[in-house]
C-alpha cells in the first residue's frame, strides 16, 4: 500500500496528523475505562508513532502489527522494546492477550467488506483480556466522501520536499485514493502513484459487526480526530 512512500510516511503526516494530541486522548480514554491496563496492541500501526508516544509519554507496553512490510520495519526501528509484526488483522495469532487492542487511523476500511470487519473485530477479542478494550477508529460510511475532490499535503526537511496530491473516487461501497507523490532530493525528484482501497460502512453496519463478534460497545460520534470511536470491551 505504501511501498513507495513509505519512507516520507512520518514527514508527510506530520505536518498535518497531531500524534501527540491522539495519543494523549487516547491515555485519558483507556485510564478512564481501563486504568489498570498496561500492555496495548496496536492493529495497523503505520510507522509506530502512536505506540512510540504511548509508550515513552504513558509507561505503556506496545506490539504492533501491519500488513505493510514497509511501514512495520520502520515501526520496529521506532520501538525497539515491542514486539512488531507483518501481518494481516483479519487472521493474525501473537499468542498473546493484552488490556488493549486498538486499531486507528481508520485503517479498519482496509479490509473493504463487513465479512471481514467481523473476522478482525474475532481477531481483536482473542487478544484481549476479559475486561479489556478495543477502540476502532471508523473510515467514512456511505456519502461521508466527497469523490473528485483534491486534496494537497506537503513536507519540507533539509533532505527533502515532499508533496502528495491525491482525489478519491467512490463505487458501490468502495473508496478509492487516488496518490500522487513528487520526492524532491538533491539533484533528483521522483515521482510516485498509489492507490488505496477503504470500505464504507453505515454506523449500523458497524454495530452489527461488534455484535456478531460478540463485543459490547458504545460510540463516540468525534472520537480521536472527528472520524468517530468504537469503544468495545470484552466480557
Amino acid at each position: 500500500m505504501f511501498s513507495k512512500s513509505a519512507e516520507q510516511y512520518d514527514k508527510i503526516y506530520f505536518g498535518f496528523k497531531d500524534y501527540p494530541g491522539e495519543a494523549k486522548k487516547i491515555a485519558a480514554l483507556i485510564t478512564a475505562e481501563c486504568s489498570a491496563a498496561h500492555r496495548l496492541l496496536d492493529v495497523a500501526c503505520g510507522t509506530g508513532e502512536h505506540a512510540k508516544l504511548l509508550q515513552e509519554n504513558y509507561g505503556y507496553e506496545v506490539d504492533g502489527l501491519d500488513l505493510d512490510e514497509n511501514l512495520i520495519a520502520l515501526a520496529g526501528r521506532k520501538n525497539p522494546n515491542g514486539l512488531f509484526c507483518h501481518a494481516d488483522m483479519v487472521d493474525f495469532d501473537l499468542s498473546k492477550l493484552y488490556d488493549v487492542v486498538m486499531c486507528l487511523f481508520s485503517s479498519i476500511g482496509y479490509v473493504k467488506t463487513l465479512d471481514r470487519v467481523t473476522l478482525a473485530l474475532k481477531r481483536f477479542k482473542a487478544h484481549v483480556k476479559d475486561g479489556g478494550l478495543i477502540l476502532v477508529e471508523p473510515w467514512f460510511p456511505p456519502g461521508g466522501l466527497a469523490p473528485g475532490k483534491i486534496f494537497l499535503h506537503s513536507a519540507q526537511t533539509d533532505e527533502l520536499s515532499a508533496v502528495r496530491m491525491g482525489y478519491s473516487s467512490i463505487q458501490d461501497r468502495l473508496s478509492t485514493l487516488h496518490f500522487e507523490y513528487l520526492v524532491g532530493t538533491q539533484g533528483n525528484i521522483e515521482h510516485h502513484i498509489e492507490k488505496h482501497e477503504l470500505g464504507l460502512f453505515t454506523e449500523e453496519e458497524m454495530g452489527r459487526c461488534f455484535e456478531e463478534a460478540g463485543l459490547s460497545f458504545s460510540y463516540d460520534k468525534e472520537g480521536l480526530t472527528g472520524r468517530g470511536l468504537y469503544v468495545a470491551r470484552k466480557g
